[in-house]
């Protein structure tokens, strides 16, 4: 059920209802546009994800400053994006049985779409839902490039997969699924750049030994945001799917550079805005931002900007902070802000994003895809 929007445009931040999802928009919009530079000036297409931040308006914020299009994970989230304008869509993933394929199909009349495989199986439940809508749909060759998840192996397997795409006369072959997920929280330089150059070599493979049966690659697509700057200089990839450098969440900001310091170009800019509801017992204070407002399979969320309280437990309702000693506890309705630790899964425990600026709420955006396992 959608909630009623814990804010209204104008109001003061100390006055917005808690949990609430906040968006820092100079903050945001800085991300944008650092992205949407560094595509530019390594000549690869950006083709953001949108399982980060489920939302057709931030998608068309993105494009507008250069992305190609958007990458889901769910046929729902294709569906809100496409019922939202977007233009160009690939889910990264595999879909299998006949009623989502038969969504996924029926896309392909309103939007450019695209969907990955890795089974021969998939390819033929694909072509029998492209034909019985009387479509042409584009599916990409997801390659097992490190993750241990999904994907063929590089080389003549992938080979073997395209050319039944292709062959179909319902589907085409769009392409390579080249993605590392693991790699984006490896911590030090040294262990993503091995990673990465793993992955560019199988990848650049599979590459020409299509090109030796005929097959090009229109999109050779993968990376994220703890590593796409590798990707991109590798020479083999044309698109780049990051998602969370829009917002940034603490785990990431974990990542360091060869010098050991913190790597990420990008500034949070995504938070959960908590009251403090509880401050009986010395040295420790309760806020009202559990499990059900913030995910912590990343770890716990940080409180922006006030290192002496350290946000130590969660319950389904209460966030346990612990206050440095000597250090003054936060007041009994104090509001304090959240960096969470996975921003994706955050995202998906509110209906609104809060739109901030100079203290003030500038918008309300529906977090439209929210809950669209299917």
């Amino acid at each position: 059920m959608l909630q009623t929007p814990p804010a209204r445009i104008g109001m003061a931040e100390h006055e917005i209802d808690t949990p609430a999802l906040l968006i820092d928009l100079d903050a945001f919009e800085a991300n944008l546009d650092i992205m949407a530079g560094l595509m530019r000036d390594c000549g690869v297409k950006l083709r953001a994800h949108a399982k980060t931040h489920k939302s057709p308006v931030i998608a068309h914020l993105q494009m507008a400053r250069g992305a190609v299009g958007q990458c889901v994970q769910k046929v729902g989230e294709a569906e809100i994006l496409a019922w939202g304008g977007v233009s160009d869509i690939l889910v990264s993933n595999e879909v299998v049985g006949a009623d989502k394929l038969a969504r996924l199909a029926a896309l392909a009349r309103i939007t450019r779409i695209a969907v990955c495989a890795d089974d021969a199986k998939q390819v033929a439940a694909l072509g029998e839902a492209a034909a019985h809508a009387g479509v042409l749909l584009r599916v990409l060759v997801e390659i097992d490039v490190g993750a241990g998840r999904c994907g063929v192996k590089p080389g003549g397997a992938a080979v073997e997969l395209a050319q039944q795409i292709e062959a179909h006369p319902h589907l085409r072959f769009g392409g390579l699924q080249a993605y590392h997920g693991s790699a984006q929280h490896l911590r030090t330089l040294t262990e993503r750049t091995a990673a990465i150059t793993a992955v560019s070599d199988n990848t650049r493979r599979t590459v020409e030994q299509l090109r030796q049966v005929g097959l090009e690659c229109d999109i050779v697509g993968g990376a994220g945001t703890g590593t796409f700057e590798l990707e991109a200089a590798s020479g083999v990839f044309t698109e780049i799917q990051a998602g969370s450098y829009c917002f940034m969440d603490a785990d990431y900001a974990a990542n360091l550079d060869a010098t050991g310091k913190p790597v990420s170009r990008f500034g949070h800019s995504l938070f959960v805005l908590s009251t403090v509801m509880s401050a009986a017992q010395p040295g420790v204070a309760v806020l009202d931002a559990g499990h059900k407002a913030v995910a912590v399979d990343s770890g716990y969320p940080v409180v922006w900007q006030r290192s002496e309280l350290r946000y130590v437990g969660a319950s389904d309702e209460h966030g346990t902070l612990r206050v440095a000693e000597a250090a003054a506890s936060p007041a009994l309705g104090e509001k304090l802000r959240l960096v969470p630790g996975h921003c994706d899964p955050t995202v998906d425990r509110f209906d609104w994003y809060v739109g901030v600026r100079g203290g003030r709420v500038e918008c309300l955006w529906p977090v439209a895809a929210r809950g669209a396992l299917r």
